[in-house]
């Protein structure tokens, strides 16, 4: 069971992202936060893994170390610790993108097994969100990214892989390395939709 910590992540997680929505959408950030905290604890995270996964992305997203700082006051140094490992920059503006990405796949070769579980699930997610998104629009689904169509599916490729490597729970990347192989097939195939 969760305590009261785990509300209060999720109370700030969702005052940390209240104006934030999905790239391209219009759904509310803390979907994916919520989300990917759900499989963390599916896949048997404690409680500080899935704190952790609500705040995964409030560094990168919501203000860099003055946040990072202020998770840790508020929920410890392992919350703190497992939020800066799934975090690919802290500084804004973001450094380039490839270089972020090989930058955080590099990481991942020696990152914590909870920052690996973590990671794996918000991956999982993602990789879900684009899957669903390329049925629906196709090919117009890239335009919401920073990276190409080309791009976008090495990453993914590549975050399978090292997450197999580094034996992050099997029930997370196994299906990442599905969703991923669908994501490949529904973007080779893919034309874009109509209105």
């Amino acid at each position: 069971m969760y305590s009261t910590r785990f509300r209060n992540a999720f109370t700030y997680a969702a005052s940390l992202h209240e104006k934030q929505t999905r790239k391209g959408t219009s759904v509310p950030y803390i979907t994916h936060l919520m989300a990917v905290a759900a499989l963390v604890g599916e896949a048997g995270g404690s409680e500080d893994e899935a704190i952790a996964a609500l705040l995964h992305d409030a560094v990168e997203d919501q203000g860099g170390a003055p946040i990072l700082q202020a998770i840790e006051e508020r929920f410890g140094k392992t919350v703190a610790d497992i939020v800066q490992s799934c975090s690919d920059t802290e500084v804004t503006p973001k450094p380039p993108w490839r270089e972020r990405k090989e930058a955080y796949l590099e990481h991942l070769e020696t990152a914590s097994a909870s920052a690996l579980l973590v990671s794996c699930a918000d991956k999982l997610h993602n990789a879900r969100a684009v899957v669903s998104d390329l049925r629906l629009i196709g090919d117009r689904l890239w335009s919401r990214f920073n990276a190409s169509k080309d791009e976008s599916l090495w990453y993914y490729r590549a975050l399978a892989e090292v997450f197999r490597r580094r034996a992050a729970p099997e029930m997370l990347v196994g299906e990442l390395e599905r969703t991923v192989q669908d994501m490949i097939r529904l973007a080779n195939d893919a034309q874009t939709k109509p209105d």
